[in-house]
């Protein structure tokens, strides 16, 4: 089980559609093959060093520590771990939306970076979305940014810049 550690007024709020059993079982969001806490790295939001980040005992102490470190929280819309995302079935987002608009009101994060396009699709309710900023929810800008797994890392690293730019970190 994944516990998540939320802040009020975070810089960011990183949200992911659901996890993966590696994940799962660590405890820590993103943590299957920790290619985004690399990618974190590689673009500044935190200091820590790839070497770090492969040790799970030193990623889980960081992750608990996070939000006070660096002022990123970390949240799933859907808390049961799958091997994909197409083993969800439709409507499974339905209470993770509700208690992510709650978190949003409540915690007010400067920026919602949403993780894929299906995450932002699903918490919508729509069908297509274009990469980088969308209109505010509430008062927070947000930005909807290619997953980490397939694909070139430098896009991602981009992204995740142009994430902190907007958060002004």
């Amino acid at each position: 089980m994944i516990k998540y550690y939320l802040s009020k007024n975070a810089a960011i709020l990183f949200v992911g559609i659901n996890p993966h059993f590696g994940s799962y079982s660590r405890g820590v969001p993103f943590s299957n093959n920790k290619m985004f806490w690399y990618l974190l790295s590689k673009a500044d939001l935190i200091k820590e060093p790839r070497e770090f980040l492969k040790d799970d005992t030193k990623l889980k102490q960081l992750y608990t520590t996070i939000p006070k470190r660096y002022k990123i929280n970390f949240i799933n819309i859907i808390d049961k771990p799958t091997k994909d995302v197409s083993e969800l079935k439709k409507g499974e987002e339905t209470e993770g939306v509700k208690r992510l608009i709650k978190i949003i009101e409540q915690k007010k994060p400067k920026l919602i970076c949403f993780i894929g396009k299906v995450t932002f699709t699903k918490f919508k309710g729509i069908n297509k979305v274009e990469f980088g900023l969308q209109d505010n929810i509430h008062s927070s800008k947000v930005y909807v940014m290619h997953f980490p797994v397939r694909g070139y890392a430098k896009i991602r690293v981009k992204e995740l810049k142009e994430v902190k730019r907007l958060a002004g970190l």
